[in-house]
C-alpha cells in the first residue's frame, strides 16, 4: 500500500516513515506533506515532499495524519474529494472540524483515535471494567506529556474519561481543579501535566476509601503511535464502505 505523511515534518514524520519502510506487506510512503516544506524544503528524506495536499495527484492508499487539527477540514475536502481513505490521529478539534469529520465519514472510510497505541485502547477496555466494578469509588485521571503539548487535556484523557463515562453516565468532568470545597460524588477529575521531553503517562486512579487501583500506560518512545498508525491505515484502507472507524475496531479486527 501507498501511504501519504501528512505531518511529516513533526514530531512523528521521521518515526511514520520508519514505520511504514519496517512494517510487514509491500507499504511504501506516497508522499510527504508539511506546511513547513515551503521554508524548509529540505526536509523529509528521499520520498517526493509537498507543502500542502493539492501539490499531490499522485496515487495513495490512505492518508495518515499526525499534523493539526486547523488542517483538518482542507484534508477531508482533498479525502473525500480524490477518494482516498483517511487515519486521523490529531486532536483538539473544533466542534466545526468534528462536524466536517462526520460528514466525512459518510463518503469515505475515516479512522479516528486520540492514541494510536494498542495499550491505550487496553487501557479505555479496563478502565470501563474496573469503573463498573466499583460503582462508588472516586475515579482521577491524571496525563503527562513533554512541554511543547498545546491541547489539555491530551485528547486520551479525554478518550479515558469518555471510557469512564461509558459505565457511568453521571460522571462529571472538573479539569484541573482549582477552588476550594469538598468532592462531589459524580466529580471526576483530570489533571494535566507539561514537563520535559515526556512522551506520553497516562493514569486512572479509582478508590473506594479501603482500596485503590491504578490503571497506568506509559509510551517510551513515539514509535509505539507510529506502529498503531500504520496498522490502523492498512485497516482503514481495506475497508469497503464509507464510516468512521476505531481502535475498538481495529483491536476486534486483531482477535
Amino acid at each position: 500500500m501507498k501511504f501519504i505523511i501528512h505531518g511529516s515534518a513533526g514530531r512523528m514524520g521521521a518515526q511514520l516513515i520508519a514505520a511504514v519502510e519496517n512494517s510487514k506487506g509491500n507499504h511504501t510512503v506516497a508522499a510527504c506533506v508539511d506546511i513547513m516544506y515551503r521554508e524548509h524544503p529540505v526536509v523529509g528524506g528521499a520520498y517526493p515532499c509537498y507543502a500542502s495536499l493539492s501539490e499531490f495527484g499522485g496515487e495513495a492508499d490512505c492518508i495518515i495524519d499526525f499534523s493539526n487539527h486547523i488542517t483538518t477540514i482542507p484534508l477531508l475536502e482533498y479525502a473525500v474529494e480524490r477518494k482516498i481513505p483517511v487515519m486521523l490521529a490529531t486532536t483538539g478539534q473544533t466542534e466545526e472540524e468534528k462536524a466536517a469529520i462526520t460528514d466525512a465519514a459518510a463518503k469515505i472510510p475515516l479512522f479516528r483515535a486520540a492514541n494510536m497505541s494498542l495499550g491505550i485502547a487496553t487501557l479505555c477496555s479496563l478502565v470501563k471494567t474496573a469503573v463498573c466494578m466499583f460503582p462508588d469509588a472516586d475515579i482521577e485521571i491524571v496525563e503527562k506529556h513533554h512541554n511543547q503539548k498545546l491541547d489539555v487535556p491530551s485528547g486520551t484523557a479525554l478518550a479515558l474519561a469518555d471510557a469512564v463515562k461509558a459505565v457511568r453516565e453521571e460522571a462529571d468532568f472538573v479539569v484541573g481543579r482549582h477552588e476550594n470545597g469538598k468532592r462531589r460524588k459524580e466529580e471526576v477529575g483530570i489533571h494535566s501535566l507539561r514537563l520535559g521531553g515526556v512522551v506520553g503517562e497516562h493514569e486512572v486512579i479509582i478508590t473506594t476509601g479501603n482500596e485503590t487501583l491504578t490503571l497506568k500506560h506509559e509510551a517510551h518512545s513515539r514509535a509505539v503511535f507510529a506502529d498503531g498508525a500504520v496498522l490502523a491505515a492498512v485497516y482503514t484502507a481495506d475497508q469497503k464502505v464509507p464510516g468512521l472507524y476505531t481502535m475498538e475496531d481495529l483491536v476486534a479486527a486483531c482477535k
